[in-house]
């Protein structure tokens, strides 16, 4: 999950990504970072543990990093929270691999719609809740892909009947 700071969408994204994916007994490593390096080692606004904590998730304990080329190597599919920061990913990326892990997070919810999930960044309390929802919404499409994978295109059927 990356955003710009790494202090307010995509601290939100890991915690609520994060604990859906618990409960739902799959065992993923979620993580957030930021494609600056502005913020690295803060902890998340303010306004997001604040929303984050109203919903039952904690993310206090999170810390600002810099998204780096090593993340390629780690993570099998990234999101990031808006289109700025999905250009900023791909120059990133050390080749058409890496490049082809990213997606925007709202295209789980509206594909190739590239829809950005707003920067609350110096707005009021509601931008964090509206963002909060915006992202809670495109992390449960997430894992119900996840619990009922449909076939690729290009599958087909191979269940034969022999009665």
């Amino acid at each position: 999950m990356v955003c710009l700071g790494n202090i307010c969408r995509s601290p939100l994204a890991e915690g609520i990504l994060q604990q859906k994916a618990w409960k739902a007994g799959l065992n993923w490593s979620v993580e957030s970072a930021g494609t600056n390096g502005y913020h690295t080692g803060e902890p998340p606004h303010p306004l997001s543990q604040k929303v984050a904590k109203l919903h039952g998730i904690d993310i206090s304990n999170q810390r600002a990093r810099r998204f780096s080329a090593n993340d390629f190597e780690v993570y099998d599919k990234i999101y990031a929270l808006a289109a700025d920061v999905i250009t900023e990913m791909r120059h990133i990326a050390k080749n058409k691999f890496d490049a082809a892990k990213v997606d925007l997070l709202m295209n789980e919810l509206y594909p190739d719609e590239n829809r950005d999930v707003p920067d609350p960044w110096y707005g009021p309390e509601q931008e964090y809740h509206e963002a909060f929802r915006m992202i809670d919404a495109a992390c449960e499409a997430i894992i119900r892909k996840a619990l009922n994978p449909r076939p690729s295109k290009g599958a087909f059927n191979t269940s034969i009947n022999l009665d």
